[in-house]
């Protein structure tokens, strides 16, 4: 266990936060898609949060970034009171939700609902930074339009042709929201699965991680290929 201190807490949506905790030159090892438990030495209880950061992005900035979801009133809760400067004791990584040390894939697929886009952008940060990602689609579904968080960067990687980009809302229909309505289905899923051999990663609420892996599966997807986390 480490404990580290509150350097930014930053605006993500109206129900989340980046909280971005100071490594203060030391060092973490992690993979991508792992995750720490973290909490104040106060608190009864400690909560676990996805490193929504790449090992490679702690260790150019030095700081470990985590997606924290907040109640209506901004709070993530008494184990972690988010403001700047506050000493947090950091359990782990924990977790085997991963990406590969050594893909031998060149398709990676990523599907995520909410929140659960933080270890998927760690990984995508990730996948990026190796030669092996020839493709990689990312399937983003949120509630409203206003729940996609880290929706600027995601888009400029689409923009620029690094990622394939597809969102969708569910909720919000009152909303001049132009992109694609309901929840993921398999047209929507078949605009990044080109073949039958990717690498797929699902993170999102429970329902999304029980129906997804069906439906890539039914595509022809090996369930060897497809890796799940639930929240």
């Amino acid at each position: 266990m480490v404990t580290l201190t509150i350097r930014d807490v930053l605006y993500a949506t109206p129900r989340a936060r980046i909280v971005r905790l100071n490594l203060d030159g030391q060092r973490f090892d992690y993979e991508a898609g792992q995750a720490v438990v973290v909490g104040t030495s106060e608190a009864d209880r400690r909560r676990p949060y996805s490193i929504a950061s790449a090992p490679e992005d702690a260790d150019r900035d030095g700081y470990l970034e985590l997606l924290v979801g907040v109640d209506a009133d901004g709070r993530a809760g008494d184990h972690l009171p988010l403001e700047a400067g506050t000493a947090i004791e950091v359990e782990g990584p924990v977790g085997t939700f991963t990406f590969p040390a050594n893909p031998v894939e060149q398709q990676f697929v990523f599907v995520a609902g909410g929140t659960g886009i933080a270890p998927l952008r760690a990984m995508i940060r990730h996948a990026l930074a190796s030669p092996s990602a020839h493709r990689v689609g990312l399937l983003y579904s949120a509630r409203t339009p206003d729940d996609f968080a880290y929706e600027q960067e995601l888009r400029m990687l689409a923009t620029n042709g690094t990622i394939e980009l597809c969102q969708t809302v569910t909720r919000a229909a009152e909303t001049d929201w132009a992109g694609n309505r309901g929840r993921i289905d398999r047209a929507s899923l078949a605009t990044l699965v080109h073949d039958d051999r990717p690498l797929c990663f699902v993170c999102g609420p429970a329902a999304m991680v029980d129906e997804i892996p069906r439906m890539l599966v039914e595509m022809g997807v090996p369930r060897e290929r497809i890796r799940i986390e639930e929240w």
